[in-house]
């Protein structure tokens, strides 16, 4: 069974990369289709040389009838498309996790997906142990705190220049301690990996978070510490930056394929 239709939102670093995923699985997408932005159309069109459709209409790909559509393009595109979708009656999976640290934004989907019988579905992305942290959460969860390192130029046009000039650091730096929710929304291109957890565990203003600069790695690092009634653990995954965008973890593509992949699959995990 083919993956049907795949309609992406956006077509930055992960877009770019998860259409070369999903072509060269066993059974690819029937079909492809790229939502953009108006005036880039030609540009998209250009890049993808015909191997999949390009407009810069929602209702377009939505009349299509896609078999799911998958978020890449950033907070402001969940917010501007996410519920929409949904409402129509087709899945979606978002990648910018992050843009449901705001409350409004969350509970907009939430009902579009409970009237329309579809799922908002959000990848583990660049984080492991997702699994035993829902299942801890059932549990009863005491504690969740995460730490994220990344090279000093992965932070640079957030924030984090305000506190500390970046370029001369010489030792790893934390710039930013407080809830996910707050670094969802201060840093929305680099803690989408803190909104994951906190939607898994705690919540966003219970799951503790650091952000932390480090000029002696070339590497993005995450690493968090669960406490339940049932286990503890802790997990650290260290991942290769993206090459075509440094904030974003290389493994962050290959989460979201899954979810794609495992739609179809006849047996999941």
């Amino acid at each position: 069974m083919s993956l049907g239709h795949v309609a992406i939102i956006g077509f930055g670093a992960i877009a770019r990369d998860l259409i070369d995923i999903l072509a060269a699985q066993e059974r690819a997408p029937e079909h492809v289709s790229v939502l953009v932005r108006p005036g880039r159309e030609a540009e998209v069109r250009a890049a993808l040389g015909g191997t999949a459709s390009v407009t810069s209409s929602l209702d377009s790909v939505l009349a299509a009838r896609p078999d799911v559509v998958v978020e890449c393009a950033g907070h402001g595109a969940v917010a501007a498309f996410g519920a929409a979708v949904l409402a129509g009656g087709t899945d979606l999976i978002v990648a910018s996790v992050g843009a449901l640290a705001e409350a409004e934004l969350a509970a907009g989907l939430d009902t579009a997906a409970r009237a329309s019988g579809a799922q908002c579905l959000v990848p583990a992305g660049a984080i492991g142990g997702i699994d035993a942290l829902g299942a801890a959460r059932l549990s009863g969860l005491i504690s969740v705190d995460y730490t994220g390192t990344k090279p000093p130029g992965a932070w640079a046009g957030t924030p984090a220049e305000e506190v500390t000039d970046l370029a001369a650091l010489t030792a790893p730096f934390t710039f930013f301690e407080g809830s996910a929710r707050e670094a969802a929304q201060s840093y929305p291109k680099n803690a989408n990996v803190a909104a994951t957890l906190a939607l898994a565990g705690l919540g966003m203003d219970r799951t503790r978070v650091r952000l932390v600069a480090d000029p002696g790695t070339t590497e993005n690092t995450h690493a968090f510490r669960v406490t339940s009634q049932a286990l503890e653990f802790s997990m650290q995954l260290v991942g290769k930056p993206s090459p075509r965008n440094p904030k974003t973890s290389r493994s962050t593509v290959y989460s979201i394929a899954r979810a794609v992949v495992n739609r179809r699959a006849a047996i999941a995990i």
